[in-house]
């Protein structure tokens, strides 16, 4: 990772771990460039990043403050691939399963009267992968990715589609938060083989009824090993 991407990493999880709070400004550029000894111009990149992203926002003469949360692009994968790195509330991870119950299903229900020939290969073909090489492997967890981001295409809806990265890195991210605690304690391939089974056939109220019951089951898995709010861990982006 170059040194700009390395500092936003690092604010970044700082901001989301709530070590930054909203409103609070941030160290200037030449201050921070002393200080974490990087240039000016990389730091500056970094806040670029970060600004692209919501976490942050610079205006002449105030500095660079946090942003609100309501700013922050939640679905960005850096975003989410930070907050995982800590220890999610169970209200953040609840937050994140409404949002896969409200997209979802009706994706797999319109996937279903609009899937082509190609789709429904492409979803079979990550099925596939992810029983060959399980979701405790980064290539298993690449399938299933694979396998939500086919069926968000065969919506045929472009909005939905575009939100096949938020979606695909939430789901890579709570799988690894599972790993993270235990061995995974269920097998959720047949859960994907029953919305590709509904998909193929054309069946949407079927497929709508699959993929929820999908993530209904992955939040019942995770649920458990979530930390309260109050016993959330943070990281310390130290400015000494």
């Amino acid at each position: 990772m170059r040194i700009h991407g390395s500092v936003a990493h690092d604010l970044g999880v700082a901001i989301v771990s709530g070590r930054y709070s909203p409103g609070e400004l941030l160290l200037g550029e030449i201050e921070a460039s002393e200080r974490l000894k990087i240039s000016r111009t990389a730091y500056r990149e970094a806040l670029r990043i970060l600004s692209a992203k919501g976490l942050v926002e610079s205006r002449p003469k105030t500095g660079t403050k946090v942003s609100p949360r309501a700013k922050w692009h939640m679905l960005d994968p850096d975003v989410l691939q930070w907050i995982f790195e800590l220890e999610p509330s169970a209200r953040l991870l609840e937050s994140l399963f409404e949002l896969r119950r409200v997209v979802e299903p009706e994706a797999a229900a319109l996937a279903a009267m609009r899937r082509t020939d190609e789709q429904v290969f492409r979803m079979e073909r990550a099925l596939k992968a992810m029983k060959e090489h399980t979701l405790a492997t980064d290539a298993g967890r690449q399938a299933d990715q694979d396998f939500h981001a086919a069926l968000l295409d065969a919506s045929g809806n472009p909005f939905l589609i575009t939100l096949t990265s938020g979606v695909g890195a939430a789901v890579a991210w709570t799988t690894v938060f599972k790993l993270r605690h235990a061995p995974l304690r269920r097998d959720a391939i047949p859960d994907h083989r029953r919305v590709f089974d509904a998909v193929a056939a054309g069946d949407d109220g079927a497929a709508r009824a699959a993929m929820t019951d999908l993530v209904n089951l992955a939040l019942q898995d995770i649920t458990p090993l979530a930390e309260p709010d109050a016993q959330r861990r943070k990281v310390t982006f130290s400015r000494d």
